[in-house]
Parts: structure tokens; sequence; C-alpha cells
């Protein structure tokens, strides 16, 4: 009974939990509604920014409420069932857990006039019969990639909009209420949300109209082992995002220049020991993007990185910016100078390079590593606020 908790709530073995991060763009998902009172202000807000999201509703409240599912039809947003009474799954009666998700899509489709195609039990929690309920109503799971917290005591809406910001990514499936604690919290904070989102490019879209938005698989399983890696990594290095944005390009921390031995082209020694920033790509969103697209979009991310260089005060100290990866010759396209690693040191690096492109479903074929750098006053001069 608990391994369809590990393997479907616990690693969302086929449910939808997120979409390709090539484009900027978000899925908004409400849980619990419709509500009288704090619905109409998350459509008002989502109508006043272009907005389309998917509403996960319950049955007897849609049944109460019809007018609200009719205008979330009217206005594009998708439905989906919840369920027909909110219990959290490990609760349930086998039989009640088995029926719940086909009744409540069924009664919810009648509300709205449409076929109902997605399914999220209350608390995204599952056991062998939620999974049997979906398949045996055809319906597809939703879970989410970031979860917005509206519903915790004590969390106010600009602690859950600050949060959200922060961790938003493309493709991101947010899960948010637009009923009880959770829907007042969010109808208070959404407007400006919104407003964030459009001024960082992102467009806010339906579950089934996010690109990539599939199934997860053997494929995303690998993908989320090596961010699970790469996670405890910058726990352990105190790396942090750049911009404190998780979907900006690079993650940075401040260390000491560990590579004895180098030169500058010039044949100007690079003195191990020396103050540095070193910056690591962020995986997922390169893959996504593509070389090209990843190019266009490093010099905006590299402007934040010099703001930061300038305004952090455990940064002022750095003398260099660099990268140890296989990125060398994109990394050359914005700026940086290459220089070769120690032969050793560049099989171990290229070994890792090709387990990361194995899990990112690209050919095993990485580039010899390099040191790509920039010392502090060409990267501010490239970079920073009076560059150009």
């Amino acid at each position: 009974m608990l391994v369809p908790a590990a393997l479907v709530q616990g690693l969302n073995l086929g449910l939808i939990r997120e979409g390709r991060r090539a484009k900027r763009e978000v899925a908004l998902t409400f849980d619990d509604g419709p509500d009288p009172e704090t619905t109409p202000q998350v459509l008002d807000a989502l109508k006043a920014a272009g907005g389309r999201a998917t509403f996960f509703l319950l049955a007897d409240r849609a049944e109460a409420h019809p007018a609200l599912v009719g205008r979330m039809r009217a206005e594009g947003h998708e439905i989906g069932a919840h369920a027909v009474r909110h219990v959290h799954g490990w609760r349930r009666a086998p039989l009640d857990a088995l029926r719940d998700p086909g009744e409540a899509a069924g009664r919810i489709a009648a509300v709205a006039g449409v076929p109902v195609r997605l399914h999220r039990p209350p608390h995204g929690a599952y056991t062998l019969f939620t999974v049997w309920g979906q398949r045996r109503a055809g319906l597809q799971g939703v879970h989410w990639s970031l979860e917005g917290q509206d519903w915790q005591a004590g969390r106010t809406p600009a602690q859950v909009r600050a949060r959200l910001e922060r961790r938003i990514v493309p493709g991101a499936v947010v899960v948010l209420h637009d009923a009880g604690p959770g829907g007042r919290t969010t109808a208070a904070l959404l407007t400006e949300l919104l407003a964030h989102l459009k001024a960082r490019g992102y467009t806010v879209n339906p579950v089934s109209d996010l690109d990539g938005a599939t199934p997860v698989g053997r494929a995303a399983l690998k993908r989320r082992m090596i961010l699970a890696l790469d996670a405890a990594y910058d726990r352990v290095e105190h790396v942090r995002m750049v911009g404190d944005r998780a979907d900006n390009l690079f993650r940075v921390n401040r260390v000491a220049f560990p590579h004895a031995g180098l030169a500058w082209p010039d044949g100007t020694p690079i003195p191990a020991g020396t103050p540095a920033l070193e910056f690591h790509v962020n995986n997922p969103q390169l893959v996504d993007l593509g070389p090209r697209a990843a190019v266009r979009a490093a010099p905006a991310d590299f402007q934040e990185l010099a703001r930061e260089l300038l305004d952090r005060p455990e940064y002022r100290e750095a003398q260099l910016v660099f990268c140890v990866s296989s990125l060398g010759p994109l990394l050359s396209l914005v700026g940086f100078t290459n220089v070769p690693l120690p032969p050793g040191t560049g099989r171990r690096l290229r070994g890792w390079a090709n387990v990361l492109r194995r899990a990112y479903g690209s050919a095993p074929d990485a580039p010899a590593p390099v040191l790509s750098v920039l010392s502090r006053e060409a990267f501010l001069r490239r970079y920073g606020p009076r560059a150009g």
C-alpha cells in the first residue's frame, strides 16, 4: 500500500508535474474552489493580466456555484477535478478512494459542460486505490513542481509572493488555492505576482497548454536525480542562485581560486588562492533553452552577477570570475577567456560532464573541460552598470 505513495506521490511517476524550461511560461493551478468570496478575485486578477489557469474543483462547490464554473470556462481557464470530499488519500477507505476521482470528474463535467480530463487528489496524496480510480475514470493525474504554501497559518500574502518570485522557473506547475485560508492569501497577492511574472517575460497558461508537460517517466526521474545532486552540492559548497532567482542561468559561490599552475594566454600566472567567484550553470535551464538561446540569455544574467559583484560585501574582494566546464566554446562567445586544464583534471571533469549529458538525454560526447575566466575588471567592463 505504501508503494504508490513512494512512486506516485513522492516521485510523481505517471503524473504531470512540470513542463520544459525552454519558454518563459508557467501553469498556475488553484485547488479547493470555487468559493464565491475569493474565486471571483482570483478570476479578476487573471483576466486583468491576460493569464489562463487550471482550477481543480470540489464537486459539491462546483454544483453550488455553477456561474463561477461558467465564468472559468468563458474566460479560457481549464477545469480539473479535485474530489467529491476533501479528504487526505491515506484516510480514505479503499472503495471511497477508488470511486472518488471518477465521481468528482463526472459531477464537475456536468456543471462545466465539457469533459474533465485532469485530476489532482486533495493534498496530492495517493494510495493504490487513488491510482486505480484515476485510471478507471480515464483521468490524468497532475501534481506540482512548486508549492505556494498559501494555506500555512501565519504566512502573509507578501511572504508567499516573495517565495514564489524567488522559486519560479520556466515550465513550473504552481499549486495555490482559490478557497479557504489559502484562497484569501492568494486573492490578496495574485495581482502583484502576475505583474511580476509579466515583467520577467512569463506567460501564464493552463497545464494542458504548457510546453513539454507530459507524465513523469524514466527520463524525468534521471533529470530530477541530477537536480537533487546539484541541490546537495549547493548546500555543502554554499552556492546560491545569481539574483536569488531560480530561473537565472547561473549559480555562484565565493572561493579561493583552487587551480595551481594555470596562466593567462599571455603567460601571466593566475595565482592559486586568489579571491574569486566561481559560477555554475543552471543545467536544466541550459539544456531546455539550447546553446543559441542560452548565449542570448547569458548577458542579462551576467549583468545581475555584475551588480552583485559591486553590491554584496562578501564579493568585493573577488578578483576573478570563472567556471570550469565543457562549455568553453559557448562562454567564449560571451567574452570569457578559455585556459586549458591539467590533463588529469580534464579527464575527471569530462567524465562527469558525460554523466550529466546522459541524464539529460544528450549524447555523451562532451568537449574537453576548460577554465573559462575573466578578471574582475574585464567582467565589470563587459557586464557592469556602465557597460556599453
